[in-house]
């Protein structure tokens, strides 16, 4: 709205900023919960280039963070890039972001925990300690189960942060069929995907698995990794995966599978939670429809740390999933169950409490199709008070709304 195209092409003037700084100003007055922004590489528009705030300077996000200080209950959160806060630099631009906020809580995005990584995950984590001591609010975000994205050529999200694809990846369809049949062109975006580069662990095409496809002469496939795939047809796993994925139309949907976590994993991933300076969180709430399942984390949670292999008190897991959100948002009687509250009740049967398996549900406008999980053990919910689940299914009832910051937080 300031900048139109130049917002994809420079940093902004001072004047600009300001401008922003009025428009976000208006956005919070009208009930906004806070300011988020992004330097991450994995956010590009829908012609591949860096969206606006990838162009922003320090001194942008510095001055938008301070228009928070009027207006109570907000709160921010920001992607410094792919890894997390792992320097001083980083640490200390967070830090700074939370004090020209006046101390506001900033979680940055987005934390996964395993056994193998948990002492790189501790060092993450340093970024709050950092901003504890000069009076900033720093958390890491953690989602309590992998990332298993599926991604697909078709959109190229995720796919065009490999460096130097996104010039491929988002060309017209055709276009981008014709470049990625090429044996050249293959070799180069090969040669380049197996890079020193952040996504590097994802060019092994080899360890893949194909999820879904549309072509039925690739039926066979659903369910394989690509490694067993190309030993099947005698050729180089990225082969195989682009000739699946041509003969789907490109829209394939491959990654790498959710492989079951380990006791291990798990008590390192309680660890973490239990530590001040990271939260439970990035459901991504469908956001990424066809691209991300971590929608069901709850119930996995419930099932699986807590029931399987008793790490966690049942109480203890809800508690960490919604009172200390609550408390540290500032949301007003919402997180706990007491007199007065927000009736926001779940009836669950713990020894059943799980998720089902997630599948590819064709039930949006033009027989698009999203990413979908039922759960077993969940019999009643309430929103308000009033159920709107009901021995297990969904009722009609519609009684939440939006939540203003000022009004609902503080």
């Amino acid at each position: 709205m300031v900048m139109s195209d130049d917002a994809v092409q420079r940093e902004a003037t001072e004047a600009e900023v300001a401008a922003m700084a009025e428009l976000l100003r208006a956005g919070l007055a009208a009930g906004a919960m806070g300011f988020s922004s992004t330097w991450s590489t994995t956010h590009n528009d829908a012609e591949g280039r860096p969206v606006p705030s990838r162009h922003a300077a320090r001194s942008e996000l510095i001055q938008l963070c301070s228009v928070l200080v009027d207006f109570p209950g907000t709160g921010l959160e920001f992607l410094p890039g792919i890894g997390g806060p792992v320097d001083e630099e980083s640490r200390q631009l967070l830090t700074d972001m939370s004090l020209a906020a006046g101390g506001r809580q900033l979680n940055w995005n987005v934390m996964q925990v395993t056994a193998g990584n948990v002492d790189e995950c501790l060092l993450k984590l340093e970024a709050g300690t950092h901003a504890a001591e000069r009076g900033a609010t720093v958390v890491a975000l953690t989602v309590p189960t992998l990332i298993a994205a599926r991604l697909s050529f078709a959109s190229g999200f995720v796919l065009d942060a490999i460096p130097g694809w996104a010039d491929v990846m988002f060309l017209p369809r055709e276009e981008k069929k014709r470049i990625l049949a090429d044996p050249a062109q293959r070799k180069r975006l090969d040669d380049l995907a197996q890079g020193d580069h952040p996504l590097r662990r994802l060019a092994n095409w080899g360890a893949l698995t194909i999820f879904d496809t549309v072509n039925p002469v690739n039926a066979r496939f659903d369910g394989r990794t690509v490694a067993h795939i190309a030993a099947e047809l005698g050729c180089d796993p990225f082969d195989a995966l682009l000739d699946i994925a041509i003969a789907d139309d490109l829209q394939t949907s491959f990654g790498r599978a959710d492989v079951p976590a380990s006791r291990e994993d798990w008590e390192a991933r309680v660890g973490i939670w239990r530590d001040g300076r990271a939260v439970i969180g990035a459901s991504d709430a469908g956001a990424h429809l066809d691209l991300l399942a971590t929608f069901n984390y709850p119930t996995r949670v419930l099932a699986e740390p807590v029931r399987q292999h008793g790490l966690l008190e049942l109480e203890e897991a809800v508690h960490l999933m919604t009172a200390v959100q609550a408390d540290l948002y500032g949301l007003v009687d919402r997180g706990r169950l007491h007199v007065g509250a927000h009736a926001d009740v779940l009836l669950i049967d713990e020894s059943a409490v799980d998720s089902d398996p997630v599948t590819m549900r064709p039930d949006l406008p033009g027989g698009a199709a999203r990413l979908y999980a039922g759960a077993s053990g969940i019999d009643e919910v309430l929103v308000a008070g009033v159920a709107v689940v009901e021995a297990g299914t969904f009722t009609r009832a519609r009684p939440g709304r939006v939540l203003r910051s000022g009004t609902d937080s503080r």
